[in-house]
């Protein structure tokens, strides 16, 4: 596993969140006799990967909208899914305007945001909100719609109205399918005009997918991968999808640590 586990005061300072739904960091401090400074680091740690969120002196539990099947999507490639988002993150400035549709991966995307500054984001899923609350964003834009219990996501012509509103400088979509000749798929037409909407209104278009995906079947289709300006996934596509993506001069990205080493 690429993420390096939490150390063993941070597992049990998480577990004491998970009972207590709250913490303060000077009860912690005193509880495991070190510094405020470190339980803050530690603090910083967990709630960085979207395990709690920070509040004024302290951090609370993130309350996640999900089910059974939504928490198996999530462990499904979830290192993968995680190098995806790390590497997704290290392209996007600080003080950026970011659509993040909804999904397991863009979900890791935005916990892996969460200590970049004075970010505008907008998404369609509440359990993304969830993770960036307590963040250094500086502003976090939850669409209309109506809301799938589900997995939190919001969807509707309300939801396609508000991202229209907006322009961004990076819209970020996932996707459950995806064609050897470059159709990116999904099984919810509804799923897909939200994606066409955060497309349509975003400078930098970024399309982020785990190889498992790929070949797989769903009915409708959001665009071509030779509309996405970069594609970020954890290994090389075949040779037939490579030669579309250099047609249209769309980037490909592997997610691995070697990519975080060279920048």
């Amino acid at each position: 596993m690429i993420l390096q586990h939490l150390t063993n005061r941070q597992e049990k300072i998480l577990d004491i969140i998970r009972e207590n739904k709250i913490i303060k960091v000077d009860i912690l401090s005193s509880s495991f006799n070190v510094s405020e400074q470190s339980i803050r680091k530690d603090l910083n740690e967990i709630c960085g990967r979207g395990l709690a969120a920070r509040t004024h002196g302290g951090a609370r539990l993130i309350n996640a909208i999900s089910n059974p099947t939504y928490e198996q999507k999530r462990l499904t490639s979830k290192d993968e899914k995680w190098e995806i988002a790390r590497v997704t993150a290290s392209l996007i400035p600080d003080n950026s305007s970011i659509m993040l549709i909804s999904g397991t991966t863009t979900e890791n995307v935005a916990r892996a945001l969460y200590n970049h500054e004075n970010l505008v984001i907008v998404s369609n899923n509440l359990n993304i909100a969830n993770v960036l609350f307590g963040s250094k964003a500086k502003e976090i834009i939850i669409t209309g719609g109506t809301v799938r219990e589900s997995d939190g996501e919001l969807i509707g012509e309300n939801t396609v109205s508000k991202i229209s509103q907006f322009k961004a400088d990076y819209g970020i979509i996932g996707a459950p399918a995806f064609e050897n000749g470059g159709a990116l798929l999904d099984i919810n037409e509804r799923a897909v005009s939200i994606a066409r909407a955060i497309l349509k209104h975003a400078q930098k278009k970024i399309f982020v997918c785990d190889s498992s995906k790929l070949l797989k079947t769903a009915p409708h289709v959001i665009c071509n991968i030779s509309d996405i300006d970069i594609f970020i996934t954890d290994q090389e596509p075949p040779k037939v999808f490579r030669e579309i993506c250099e047609k249209s001069n769309t980037e490909i990205i592997i997610a691995n640590r070697n990519f975080l080493k060279s920048m």
